[in-house]
């Protein structure tokens, strides 16, 4: 019996972890990222090999060429948040 007691005190705290789960809100989705190269050094990212390291500042998706360029991204985070809009704004939308 005492080897059970662990299995029934879980199985216990189960629907106390789903009834949680459905008072969650659903995270709103990232807006997509509208540039075609890094924010931080302006590189392409097609045609060439590299993957982009993604993360979402606000609501929004940005992209960099690489991990290293996160520790500038992270130095002057609202520059390059403006650097974005702005550039996104002057590229016209496509249907």
């Amino acid at each position: 019996m005492k080897r059970f007691l662990p299995l029934v005190a879980a199985l216990a705290f189960v629907p106390l972890l789903s009834a949680a789960d459905k008072d969650k809100k659903p995270e709103p989705k990232a807006k997509p990222y509208p540039l075609d190269k890094c924010l931080v050094s302006d590189e392409k990212f097609e045609g060439s090999d590299m993957k982009p390291y993604e993360l979402v500042v606000d609501g929004q998706t940005v992209k960099l060429c690489c991990k290293s360029c996160l520790k500038d991204f992270n130095k002057e985070k609202a520059t390059y948040m403006k650097k974005l809009s702005d550039e996104a704004g002057k590229k016209p939308k496509v249907k």
